[in-house]
């Protein structure tokens, strides 16, 4: 027989407008909660003196775990399971330990005061990460609302937009919305001169200036850290088409070199590990991930690839740009998961050689990249060839 639990934690939504906005359900459950979590804001509107408990700094959810079993009530900006601290509790319980009961979000707030179709905007939490989480939604003619942790961060990541060539795009700052201090003002990212906007506050952008990221892989070679130690952009086209990127998949990228395909693996949605030896190298790797936004997704590991897979989170697929060799294989073959991805290019004989072989014995499929660029010739131009390349792939 399944044990049976008693809700004890009630996760409450609420907004500006305090205990006004709430439903009769949410006040009934914050009346006969022993303990109140929240952010200081949260718990003036919410009234509820001596029972108070402001959120530890850094965030941590073990005050609340440790209560498991007594009355607990925490509360929440509109939605607790949109960048919320809803999905922070709940990962640690099971749905029969809590009751939910959400309120508007401030993306539904923003939305309802621009008219804005909220199916069609991005939503971003950029209050505990950095604005480079956003730039993979930065095109022409989107429309993005962004929560940011204070006043001075609407004034910075306006002058982040403006760097970025999106200085013309038109923003709105809203303030406190659903309050009775609720305040909406206009501007762009580039005349952005507000001194005195404050929390809680979203911001609302139409993206108009540069072109933005290409979604297709094979971004351009200059579009990243390097050393020259790079997949050129043809060649990480036809890897990532062979490595086939899903959403939450799990890459090894090894001897990453800059992490070039590690990164365009998860601006695909993926999970990446970029494992490299050199020092210099592995912060490449580093300048890249923070430009993309990316250190919620890909990890850095700095060593020797076959010394480092043993602690590495399982992978869905494989790449070995550089330091292929049959020791190599072995070790991917005795941990990679059943039916893992491998792709493996080559530009030496001696690797190219024991591709073949390894293709022999286990199958896959090798394919050969040759690929030439004009460039001047005298007074005409003509083609410099690339060192061809040899691409085997399988499943291990």
């Amino acid at each position: 027989m399944s044990e049976v639990f008693e809700p004890w934690l009630s996760i409450i939504g609420m907004g500006e407008d305090g205990l006004a906005g709430m439903s009769d359900g949410s006040r009934l459950a914050l009346q006969q909660a022993q303990h109140v979590f929240g952010g200081p804001r949260h718990l003036a509107l919410a009234q509820v003196g001596s029972r108070g408990r402001a959120w530890p700094l850094p965030f941590d959810v073990a005050p609340v775990l440790a209560l498991r079993g007594q009355r607990v009530a925490v509360l929440a900006s509109g939605d607790p399971f949109w960048f919320g601290a809803g999905g922070s509790l709940s990962a640690h319980l099971p749905p029969e330990e809590w009751t939910a009961y959400p309120a508007a979000s401030t993306f539904s707030l923003a939305a309802a005061r621009l008219g804005w179709r909220l199916e069609a905007t991005h939503c971003l939490g950029l209050h505990a990460t950095a604005f480079a989480h956003s730039r993979n939604a930065l095109h022409a003619g989107q429309r993005l609302i962004c929560l940011l942790r204070d006043g001075a961060a609407v004034g910075e990541y306006a002058q982040w937009l403006t760097a970025l060539g999106f200085g013309s795009s038109p923003l709105w700052v809203l303030e406190a919305l659903g309050g009775p201090n609720e305040r909406v003002r206009h501007s762009t990212a580039q005349d952005f001169a507000l001194a005195d906007v404050k929390a809680p506050v979203a911001l609302a952008i139409e993206v108009t200036g540069a072109a933005g990221i290409a979604r297709s892989p094979g971004r351009p070679d200059a579009d990243f850290a390097h050393d020259g130690q790079i997949t050129k952009a043809p060649v990480r086209a036809i890897t990532l088409a062979a490595l086939a990127p899903r959403p939450g998949q799990h890459l090894w990228d090894l001897g990453a070199g800059s992490g070039s395909i590690a990164v365009e693996w998860c601006l695909a949605g993926g999970l990446a590990t970029a494992v490299e030896q050199h020092a210099a190298r592995v912060q490449n790797i580093h300048t890249n991930v923070q430009a993309y936004g990316l250190a919620q997704a890909l990890t850095v590991v700095h060593g020797q690839a076959l010394e480092m897979l043993a602690g590495l989170a399982q992978p869905q697929a494989i790449f070995v740009g550089g330091g292929f060799d049959e020791t190599l294989f072995n070790a991917l073959k005795a941990l990679a998961p059943h039916a893992c991805r491998l792709v493996v290019n080559a530009v030496t004989l001696e690797t190219e050689v024991l591709l073949l072989q390894l293709q022999a014995r286990h199958g896959g499929e090798l394919l050969r990249i040759e690929l030439a660029h004009s460039a001047p010739l005298g007074r005409m131009r003509g083609w410099v060839p690339s060192r061809p390349l040899v691409q085997w792939s399988a499943l291990l």
